[in-house]
């Protein structure tokens, strides 16, 4: 199974684009699933919360997990929040993952960034991020440095062709 991430900070649009990815993706015959980190306690299918919203938009799975529960619904109990490759062992193969979030997992992964958050970028300090996707004017002092593909956060198809070209199998999952 091949696995590309979506970085970025809260607000920046990540579930925003996941859900425009799907169709494209899914539109172009592959099998994908999801794995979205959420924030301490939620809870998952009601209408309007991001893992609804991604099986609307064509996941075969989604698997949401925070530091208290993940879901396909089992509760930790105190357990300690398993790992990203733990929590994929139990997902059905699929010819593509997105994960959303877990911007800390060493796994190639686009940045969508937003400047007018003024949150600190990612990319300068993760070289797992490979391009960063925006709609937004990059402030000039983050051009210095690590040069990076900027790609438009409105050009879905082109960010999918993106991904195609930079998913890997993760370590450790079929």
């Amino acid at each position: 199974m091949r696995a590309f991430g979506l970085a970025g900070w809260s607000g920046s649009g990540k579930t925003t684009l996941m859900g425009r990815l799907l169709p494209e993706l899914t539109g172009r015959g592959l099998t994908v699933s999801t794995v979205k980190h959420a924030h301490h306690d939620f809870d998952v299918d009601r209408p309007g919360k991001d893992s609804w919203q991604h099986r609307q938009a064509g996941a075969t799975e989604v698997l949401v997990a925070s530091d208290r529960r993940w879901a396909l619904m089992h509760e930790l109990r105190g357990a300690p929040e398993p790992g990203l490759l733990d929590l994929i062992r139990h997902m059905s193969p699929v010819d593509l993952l997105l994960v959303e979030g877990f911007k800390r997992h060493p796994m190639p992964k686009l940045e969508i960034c937003r400047p007018s958050l003024g949150k600190t970028p990612l990319w300068p300090e993760d070289p797992s991020v490979l391009a960063i996707a925006t709609n937004e004017p990059l402030p000039d002092d983050w051009r210095s440095g690590r040069a990076l593909p900027v790609l438009d956060l409105d050009a879905v198809a082109a960010i999918a062709d993106f991904i195609l070209a930079n998913a890997v199998p993760l370590e450790g999952t079929s």
